[in-house]
């Protein structure tokens, strides 16, 4: 008998893992019920705890319900011309992605496929992940080392990025003390072990030159967002100048957009798939770079949801240059999950289940609502 796959509700919901959590630390989830009985979840980006793209989950809602969740391609580019004058970028398309992963995980339960076999098949399903390191603006040297010391010992990741996190509205604080961080880190994992450096947006034009020369002579593989990423020009006026590869475009949530930085020269670029249109956005990025020839490393920092839906897009990539980002090794979120994605020897293992292969606890989530 065939399943009605007519989406009956759409639920936005808030998650506080702990009751400590301020509404900034809160993830922003959306759950698709179909006429069925299947459920799918997905994620919207969390900047200022996902409220904004909540609300507009709420008002997508009452256009889908009622409709077949396989015309999902007809939905997506309905509903971002619909809203397109709150944005379209930011709170639209991070409110996009959510319902897109959720949508695909349905789909796959209904058809009994993992995402990547429906995206076209796996060119690997064990894939090696970077630590990401932020908070390092305010940090000393010695506390660096510290915390990137502690990543390595319990994760064995196959690189380290260190990220800055700092103060966007100020510019050039502290250039030598931020060579001097970036070189005691080299020195700690040795030359040959793969480093990248995130500015967060926190340089001049001139002094991310600067850096990425001390950068280059460090051996750091990648300079990532040097300068305000609204700034294209200078973005890939950077990018152009020095000869460590330069990425950007976590900042950027439209294929248009893309298209504009990579053309400005930027030959790495990092969208997010919770922020800029889901497995759908992602894949239309995906095919953007190829026909570009330009590296696709995406941005992700929540750590199961967004984390196994970037795992499921990277899967189908057959040039992955670059291991995927895994930012909150916390397990703050485990609980909510009964088989949450976890690190072994540097690399995370897809799960085979359908849709996202992951098995939600509807009553921890609950207990967790706001």
């Amino acid at each position: 008998m065939a399943k009605d796959t007519t989406i009956a509700s759409i639920e936005s919901l808030s998650i506080a893992w702990s009751p400590q959590d301020s509404p900034w630390r809160q993830s922003a989830f959306v759950k698709v019920t179909t006429a069925d009985g299947t459920i799918g979840y997905g994620e919207a980006s969390p900047m200022n705890g996902g409220h904004h793209s909540l609300q507009i989950i709420n008002d997508m809602a009452a256009l889908l319900v009622g409709c077949d969740m396989f015309d999902q391609a007809v939905h997506y580019d309905r509903l971002l011309h619909k809203f397109i004058k709150l944005g379209p970028e930011g709170a639209v398309t991070g409110a996009l992605a959510a319902i897109d992963i959720a949508l695909w995980d349905a789909k796959g339960k209904v058809l009994g496929l993992p995402i990547y076999k429906m995206l076209g098949g796996a060119w690997r399903t064990e894939i090696p992940f970077y630590a990401s390191i932020g908070g390092n603006a305010e940090r000393s040297a010695d506390d660096v080392v510290r915390v990137v010391k502690a990543r390595l010992k319990s994760e064995a990741p196959a690189a380290i990025k260190i990220r800055w996190d700092g103060d966007r509205s100020r510019q050039d604080v502290d250039i030598p003390g931020d060579i001097a961080k970036a070189k005691a880190v080299r020195d700690l994992v040795g030359h040959g072990f793969p480093l990248a450096f995130d500015a967060n947006n926190q340089y001049s034009v001139g002094g991310a030159i600067r850096v990425g020369r001390a950068l280059e002579d460090l051996g750091y593989i990648w300079f990532e967002e040097p300068v305000q990423h609204y700034n294209v020009r200078a973005m890939g006026e950077v990018a152009q100048r020095l000869d460590i590869t330069v990425s950007a475009a976590e900042q950027t949530y439209t294929p248009q957009a893309l298209v504009d930085i990579i053309n400005a020269g930027v030959r790495m670029v990092q969208p997010d798939i919770i922020k800029m249109g889901g497995i759908t956005g992602l894949m239309q990025c995906a095919a953007i770079c190829f026909a570009h020839g330009v590296e696709l490393v995406p941005h992700q920092t929540q750590p199961v949801i967004g984390h196994l839906a970037n795992l499921h897009v990277l899967a189908t990539l057959m040039h992955q240059t670059k291991p995927a980002e895994y930012a909150d090794s916390s397990g703050r979120m485990d609980v909510g999950f009964a088989n949450p994605p976890k690190p072994q020897d540097g690399k995370f293992t897809l799960p085979s289940g359908p849709g996202l292969g992951l098995e939600v606890r509807e009553t921890e989530l609950k207990k967790r609502l706001r």
